[in-house]
């Protein structure tokens, strides 16, 4: 039986008498988008935008500008962390997952590097909580998501911070943020960001082409 992670973090920020401080690592401005929403009466929240997955480096620098614009529009009082690009680690995650289709083990690999990062950085500035904007997409496994996030919070014992769960994809999760990203005029990209995702998007896109030309 699945877990309802939306009903379970609801149970847990119905519990807080207070803000608490939360690190979300967030993959892009549009995802973002409808989680700060969420979050952001039960959050102190810093944004971590690190995506190492995503080049070439110009797409990577657009996402970034574009998450930095949302903040400072819909809500000005979240910063955000800023760190290297480390495409090169992302790559050597990936060596022997090269053709592993989306969504398979390269994906989860990725989302385990960046979790990983979140809650390092996060153990170092001594937050309550990290989480992900990861589980508002449609694309993505919420259940691996969760896991991975839960396993880390797990392993960190010396600094305990807790991870937040979350399916955000619920409640209209999803639809929120198209609406958002029109509001505020927001770059949604074509594909989730590394270099295997946009050939498997192209491929996707011109099999749906010659499917539609048939007919």
């Amino acid at each position: 039986m699945k877990h309802n992670y939306d009903d379970e973090m609801q149970q847990e920020l119905n519990k807080f008498s207070e803000k608490k401080n939360l690190l979300l690592h967030s993959c892009c401005a549009p995802c973002s988008s409808s989680v700060i929403s969420r979050l952001k009466d039960y959050f102190n929240i810093t944004i971590l935008y690190y995506n190492p997955n995503i080049e070439p480096i110009e797409e990577y620098e657009k996402r970034k500008q574009e998450q930095i614009r949302f903040l400072k529009e819909f809500a000005p009082e979240i910063s955000i962390l800023n760190i290297d690009y480390d495409h090169d680690r992302f790559l050597n995650i990936c060596k022997g997952l090269e053709q592993e289709k989306e969504g398979g083990a390269r994906c989860h690999k990725c989302y385990y590097l960046r979790l990983k990062k979140t809650l390092e950085i996060a153990s170092l500035h001594h937050f309550d909580y990290f989480g992900t904007t990861l589980t508002v997409s449609p694309y993505k496994n919420s259940e691996i998501i969760n896991t991975i996030g839960l396993y880390l919070e797990k392993q960190n014992k010396e600094n305990p911070i807790l991870f937040l769960v979350s399916d955000f994809k619920k409640r209209n999760g999803y639809k929120t943020s198209i609406d958002l990203s029109k509001k505020y005029h927001l770059y949604r990209q074509e594909y989730c960001g590394c270099l295997y995702g946009k050939i498997a998007s192209e491929q996707a896109k011109k099999a749906k082409n010659e499917k539609a030309s048939i007919v």
